[in-house]
């Protein structure tokens, strides 16, 4: 890869709840445990964007513009949340990092005017992340 690829954190607290309508409350328990009941984590999002280095700034991507559309459109919308239930997306789908990643990959991509949508990582726990680098890709 011949361009740089840039890192911004973001931070957010928000709650989900994992379980199937479809199960008894016995098989939602014995597949999601202790996360059947509605708890919560302190989110780490990291968004990549890679692209050329514009000559004039010296920047790939303005990052008060980055912060403007992840803010907008995922932290404002997800902190202090509960995701399954505030988010539309999330009706009738399990709100796990996978899902979230995804909603929040067709939440921004679109808004980036410099540079393009590299990786986006969803730190849950101290030992918990998931990575997620856009449809069609492994």
């Amino acid at each position: 890869m011949k361009n740089p690829i840039i890192t911004k954190k973001y931070h957010f607290s928000a709650s989900h709840k994992y379980g199937n309508d479809y199960w008894s409350e016995e098989k939602n328990l014995e597949v999601f445990g202790k996360d059947y009941n509605t708890h919560g984590h302190n989110y780490i999002l990291e968004v990549s964007v890679a692209g050329p280095i514009d000559p004039d700034s010296g920047w790939l991507v303005d990052l008060s513009t980055l912060n403007q559309i992840v803010k907008t459109k995922i932290v404002n919308v997800l902190d202090h949340s509960q995701i399954e239930v505030d988010v539309d997306w999330f009706k009738g789908k399990q709100p796990s990092s996978e899902n979230i990643l995804i909603w929040i990959w067709d939440q921004i991509v679109a808004d980036l005017e410099q540079g393009s949508l590299y990786r986006l990582r969803l730190v849950e726990t101290h030992s918990i992340h998931t990575d997620y680098y856009g449809p069609g890709k492994p």
